[in-house]
């Protein structure tokens, strides 16, 4: 295992709503993903899913309100609950989840991201 420097991980992609996997621990996977503009609503009936941000701001919708979160403050979805992540500006993410969780939890769609990809 080496250091991981986020800032070097993030220059390597340039791509949305895509996260790629830079550690593991357990069965749990690390993930920087850059994400601007909406997702959709989804939900991962098997787990929690934790949003870190580590640069600029994002919205976490929940069908009865929505959690802002800025740069070094983290929000954890409970499994099977509902949410919309959206950014309004480039945010720099890092989610912490099980090895082989889907970016788009019980939806297939053209968002729906490769797994596990390695940066």
């Amino acid at each position: 295992m080496k250091k991981i420097n986020f800032s070097e991980k993030l220059s390597e992609f340039s791509d949305h709503w895509s996260p790629k996997v830079i550690a593991e621990m357990n069965n749990y996977q690390f993930k920087l993903v850059k994400i601007e503009g909406d997702f959709i609503w989804h939900n991962h009936a098997d787990t929690d899913e934790t949003f870190i941000v580590l640069e600029g701001s994002m919205f976490i919708e929940l069908e009865d309100e929505t959690v802002e979160l800025n740069e070094g403050e983290m929000y954890v979805v409970p499994r099977g609950v509902n949410h919309k992540p959206y950014a309004i500006e480039e945010c720099k993410v890092m989610l912490v989840e099980p090895r082989g969780v889907l970016n788009t939890g019980n939806i297939n769609n053209d968002l729906t991201a490769p797994n596990d990809e390695w940066i």
